[in-house]
């Protein structure tokens, strides 16, 4: 499990494909001591498993589920990616519950800059958006944040300069792509009562 708050920005220094998989080596000399095979990591909120830890690089195998969901398929070497390390026990949660489940892409529609930080809008899609609701939680690349507003499938985001300087939300533009994890407690709780709805098809 995981918080959506970033420990640090790491780099793509490799990309092999394979039959059907990808192996991504990611630069990341700030967490290299603190990495083994085996353990969790989060990549743009993707939960990713190590592979293989090589000095300040670790490596990992991304499979086709994994591919078809998220945006990992258009990465290529020299690209930022958002790194957090699974929580531990005892572990402060100052940010929201993330799994690394990401629910699907969504697609950056601006940023706008506003003082020192940005207002993020990007288009959900129809499953997300009916779990999404305003002042409630997005993990967006990972990065834990709050839906300011929400009018249909479009959802917009204040970030703040923190964010901005210790995300890759710094190089976001228009026409991007973004991995997105809805609200766990949303998904529960629409999985609950869609059963009982009149226009439910179940």
């Amino acid at each position: 499990m995981f918080t959506g708050l970033v420990e640090t920005v790491g780099r793509v220094e490799s990309v092999t494909p394979g039959d059907a998989s990808i192996e991504f080596e990611v630069a990341v000399p700030e967490l290299a001591d603190a990495l083994s095979s085996g353990d969790s990591i989060a990549v743009d909120g993707v939960c990713q498993t190590v592979t293989a830890v090589d000095g300040p690089r670790f490596r990992f195998v991304s499979v086709p589920a994994t591919l078809a969901r998220t945006t990992f398929g258009t990465y290529e070497v020299g690209r930022e990616v958002n790194l957090e390390r699974a929580l531990a026990a005892g572990q402060p949660m100052g940010g929201h519950i993330v799994q690394g489940h990401v629910d699907d892409i969504a697609s950056v529609l601006g940023v706008e800059p506003v003082e020192d930080g940005a207002r993020l809008r990007i288009r959900l899609t129809p499953d997300v958006a009916r779990v999404t609701v305003p002042r409630g939680s997005l993990a967006v690349d990972g990065v834990s944040l709050t839906v300011a507003e929400l009018t249909g499938e479009v959802a917009e985001i204040a970030i703040i300069p923190y964010t901005l300087s210790h995300t890759t939300f710094g190089r976001l533009r228009a026409g991007a792509t973004v991995n997105v994890e809805a609200d766990l407690i949303g998904k529960y709780v629409e999985k609950l009562v869609r059963p009982h709805l009149a226009d439910s098809p179940e």
